[in-house]
């Protein structure tokens, strides 16, 4: 009847599992997603009950019900053989995910069944729950799930391990999410010195704890070279290669590892193994395209660079990238690392194309936007020759205020580019009133004011310099 299927839904948002952690479909390539998730179940045994709840939750999002339904059976096989002592309580997502699938289908009994299932279980375990209930280890698998969906859900993640720690400090399935998730953070900021140091203190924690895991040994080397000690994460790789010579997650950063040292010749070597072992892994297809095009910007250094080599390394950097594209569309660096491959390979309209489709996307967040704009910018400025269209998109970039990296190049770039022109004595009205604005967005009010008041004297009555400059003087 209606009324118990409002009482339902009612229930089935109170429970914790995949269909409640606001797992966004559009920030992640499904087909990607999927194809992870099932070599990580081939190569990794022990995570399976994790694997098999999200894929169950991939597979609904995918429209497949039934295969959903099998995964989530997949998981409670994985339940019985690992914790054959404590099945209800390990049982919570699971049956949570069972209660939600069985409702999309319309079955409401069976779905039902399953919220009764988890409400009983909670009860037993809490006398104060109904159906939410604090388990540090429902906290890790909501971590876990959340690291799979992509950055924007990374800080979610680390929080869902430090409060799974709370209970558990020595839990090595924790740790190892904490650190990873601290990992994966930081590869997305400027990072400073005392985040690198703590994320270097849980990468080691968690290494103690987890002495077989060689995924951790490689992120403590990656760590340990970010901060100049490459020597020392060296022979944590060394280690991990003598450990797991063939597992996939491992050697993609055993690459970049070597990538990042300047050993294309290694790196490329190990990702043709991990490509062997997973052909369909959007990480390791990226990998290659960036180690091509390092090459590729290696040869074309030489006096007389070897064109049919060139052309070669062109025409594979280009295969691997539009894979990753067409296997995970919202992998946006891609698409600016294509562009820039086309340009080195003079191949300009495809260049500005494929440069056309990520400006155009409204689905990006502002560090891949601050991204996008400078290396469109740096198109328009070395391959296209405009420079007014390269300043047009650093300032894009330097209007977005996150502050990041990138953003920081921009504010080079525009910077370097206006008092080029400038001390060349080409400067425009336009040129000092952007070189403000610059100024401005940086905060430098002096310097800004100083370049509105040249641009005024050069366009006395243009408004918008005229305006900026009564702000600033107001502001200061």
């Amino acid at each position: 009847s209606a009324i118990s299927k409002d009482s339902l839904k009612t229930s089935l948002l109170q429970l914790e599992c995949h269909f409640t952690w606001t797992l966004l479909k559009e920030d992640v390539g499904l087909e990607a997603l999927e194809e992870t998730i099932l070599d990580h179940i081939k190569f990794v045994k022990e995570c399976s009950i994790t694997d098999y709840n999200i894929l169950s939750y991939v597979c609904h999002l995918k429209n497949s019900n039934e295969e959903a339904l099998r995964n989530l059976q997949k998981a409670e096989e994985a339940i019985q053989k690992h914790h054959p002592g404590e099945i209800a309580r390990r049982s919570l997502v699971t049956w949570g995910n069972y209660a939600w699938i069985y409702y999309h289908m319309q079955r409401y009994e069976e779905a039902q069944t399953y919220v009764s299932k988890v409400g009983n279980t909670c009860k037993k375990l809490s006398s104060t729950a109904h159906g939410k209930i604090q388990l540090p280890e429902i906290y890790a698998e909501k971590g876990w799930a959340l690291l799979r969906f992509g950055r924007k859900y990374f800080e979610k993640a680390k929080n869902c391990f430090e409060n799974a720690l709370k209970s558990e400090p020595n839990n090595p399935d924790f740790n190892a999410g904490y650190a990873i998730a601290m990992f994966r953070l930081g590869s997305y900021t400027e990072d400073c010195e005392e985040e690198m140091r703590s994320c270097l203190e849980a990468l080691k924690r968690a290494v103690e704890l987890n002495p077989n895991d060689t995924t951790l040994l490689a992120l403590l080397a990656l760590k340990l070279q970010q901060l100049k000690r490459g020597n020392e994460g060296e022979t944590y790789i060394e280690e991990g290669l003598q450990k797991t010579p063939d597992f996939p997650v491992f050697l993609r950063y055993a690459a970049s590892f070597y990538r990042k040292k300047g050993d294309i010749r290694k790196a490329v070597s190990i990702l043709k193994k991990a490509l062997a072992l997973t052909p369909n892994s959007v990480i390791v297809h990226h990998q290659l395209g960036l180690c091509y095009k390092f090459k590729i910007l290696l040869l074309k250094q030489a006096r007389y660079p070897p064109q049919e080599e060139v052309d070669s390394l062109i025409q594979l950097a280009v295969f691997h990238l539009k894979t990753v594209i067409d296997k995970k569309p919202v992998f946006f660096s891609a698409y600016t690392e294509l562009g820039n491959i086309y340009a080195l390979g003079e191949r300009y309209e495809e260049a500005e194309e494929i440069f056309q489709k990520v400006l155009q996307r409204n689905d990006t967040l502002s560090v891949d936007k601050q991204e996008i704009y400078f290396s469109y910018g740096n198109f328009q400025h070395f391959h296209m020759k405009s420079e007014s269209k390269a300043i047009e998109y650093y300032v894009k970039g330097l209007k977005i205020e996150k502050d990041s990296y990138r953003r920081n190049q921009c504010s080079k770039a525009v910077e370097k580019l206006l008092k080029q022109k400038i001390m060349s004595g080409l400067g425009h009205a336009p040129d000092f009133g952007t070189l403000g604005l610059v100024h401005k967005l940086n905060g430098r009010k002096q310097e800004a004011m100083e370049c509105y008041e040249k641009a005024i004297a050069l366009d006395p009555n243009n408004e918008e310099y005229l305006n900026a400059l009564a702000e600033l003087q107001l502001s200061i």
